[in-house]
């Protein structure tokens, strides 16, 4: 038992060094991925105070570092449970890629098709009645709260993959908690979203298709295993 959290405490700490040397790194180029972000804004940012600017650039250090350091993070996981598999070694080794290009694919969903949909409609509801003021601070706030939870969220179909093939989670139980499966990812849209209707929609019903996706996927991935468990059972006999 503390051989496993000796083990457990060295593969955190790994991510954690990983994750820093990242963020430094990060940090050095922080400015130009802010003028990136920035150049093709129809507004000015504006500062109420001199830390807003600090604050900014490291929300989006942090971002840039957790994306690069989830294959680590994801591989330092690997190497702490592959002593108790067997035939999954293989396997599990290739969600590792995978799960980087899905949280790429869940920020990039968030930022060019939700985030710019969010914000054009919110701009609308003032109608020219009032003039537009956007903290530096305020904005990238929001912005990180429409595209940092679906990296995350993408994640969800290669964890079911993941767990499927371990034997932990099967298609039918999925399916039998598909109602409260849906109620919490609703109470999430509404969590990470603003407070209006089509917000909420655009969101939730993404996390709808991606929970349905990854059902289907998990009954591929346990068919197949079931498949396989019936041949060898004929070649037995």
């Amino acid at each position: 038992m503390i051989q496993h959290l000796e083990e457990l405490r060295k593969r955190i700490i790994i991510t954690l060094v990983v994750f820093t040397l990242f963020l430094v790194l990060t940090f050095i180029y922080v400015q130009d991925i802010y003028n990136v972000i920035v150049k093709d804004l129809p507004f000015k940012l504006a500062l109420l105070g001199p830390s807003d600017i600090i604050l900014v650039y490291l929300m989006i250090a942090t971002v840039v570092a957790i994306a690069a350091t989830i294959p680590v993070a994801a591989h330092q996981t690997w190497l702490f449970i592959h002593p108790a598999l067997t035939k999954e070694r293989k396997v599990t080794s290739a969600y590792i890629p995978a799960l980087f290009i899905l949280f790429i694919l869940g920020i990039s969903f968030g930022y060019f098709i939700l985030f710019p949909i969010v914000l054009n409609f919110l701009m609308s509801l003032s109608n020219g009645m009032f003039t537009t003021f956007f903290t530096t601070e305020k904005y990238f706030r929001f912005m990180l709260h429409m595209t940092l939870p679906f990296g995350f969220l993408f994640e969800m179909p290669v964890v079911i993959l993941f767990l499927t093939s371990l034997g932990i989670i099967n298609p039918y139980r999925l399916q039998k908690i598909r109602k409260y499966s849906y109620f919490i990812l609703i109470v999430i849209s509404i969590l990470i979203t603003p407070p209006d209707f089509l917000s909420d929609i655009l969101v939730t019903i993404p996390l709808l298709l991606l929970y349905e996706s990854s059902v289907s996927l998990s009954k591929f991935v346990y068919n197949r295993h079931q498949r396989e468990k019936e041949s060898k059972k004929y070649e037995s006999v």
